[in-house]
């Protein structure tokens, strides 16, 4: 399937600002530049008269790409994320990076969370301090399946990851062999497992998917279990934070990055 390439002149807080707008209209990726936005859609969902005159105030260039060219594409555009000295995201065609703790490895198409969006780097950047050894682990959304990958390379002894998404399911599947993992179970679906628990959950996604199945998410945490929660505007912290008081958590940390936040809770007895 052809793609759109949607290249946007814009700050780096008018870029998340867009990214929000564009989610909901069917964007399938973003890379974040220091002052271009560039979102590729399907282009069979790219809406222009939806569209574009949302970017009646900015440059902007709209590109046709063959299915046959979305690598070409990705590795002239696509560049190594590092988060701290922790944890480095880069393609298999860029030299290893050895001044972090972990590398992970990853073949980027059309699918969220490649760490350049402030909700991926965030949730890197909070399971830095998060104890996974052992653990059981459930990527709620997993994307290119980044965060799966982390949890293992952090001692997890299961995780389940799962997204809706063909493409995301099709990408991280090739990541999570890509390194080498074992011990990731991946699968399309867009409910949360009712037949077990665990003791951590990840769930980059956003406001209305995390209201949406939150009793389900509660349900799924084990005793003392921990779940961190991104894809959230600064905005949306309040009903966040609200819903979860109908439930037994407890707020441990919150980060923000540009006009995004990430809440890590623990569940309480």
């Amino acid at each position: 399937m052809d793609s759109i390439k949607l290249s946007i002149k814009a700050s780096q807080e008018a870029q998340e600002l867009l990214i929000a707008t564009l989610s909901d209209l069917n964007a399938t990726g973003f890379e974040q530049q220091e002052d271009v936005l560039i979102a590729w859609f399907y282009a069979d969902d790219f809406n222009e008269v939806e569209i574009l005159p949302l970017l009646s105030s900015y440059e902007y260039d709209v590109e046709t790409v063959k299915e046959q060219n979305w690598n070409e594409m990705w590795e002239k555009d696509f560049q190594p994320v590092i988060v701290e000295d922790f944890c480095a995201i880069r393609a298999h065609f860029h030299e290893p990076i050895t001044t972090v703790q972990h590398e992970i490895i990853i073949t980027p198409k059309m699918s969220f969370g490649t760490g350049h969006h402030a909700t991926t780097y965030m949730m890197v950047q909070q399971m830095k301090d998060i104890d996974f050894r052992n653990k059981s682990v459930f990527d709620f959304g997993t994307g290119t399946g980044i965060l799966a990958i982390l949890a293992e390379k952090l001692g997890a002894r299961e995780i389940t990851a799962i997204d809706v998404d063909d493409w995301s399911i099709e990408n991280a599947a090739e990541n999570i062999a890509r390194n080498q993992c074992q011990a990731i179970e991946l699968y399309q679906s867009s409910s949360v497992p009712v037949t077990k628990t665990f003791d951590i959950i990840l769930a980059n996604i956003n406001k209305n998917v995390i209201l949406q199945h939150l009793a389900s998410i509660i349900d799924a945490i084990g005793e003392e279990g921990k779940v961190l929660f991104s894809g959230l505007l600064i905005e949306d912290e309040q009903d966040i934070i609200s819903a979860c008081k109908g439930f037994p958590l407890s707020l441990l940390r919150k980060v923000s990055r540009g006009n995004w936040i990430s809440l890590y809770f623990s569940k309480t007895s």
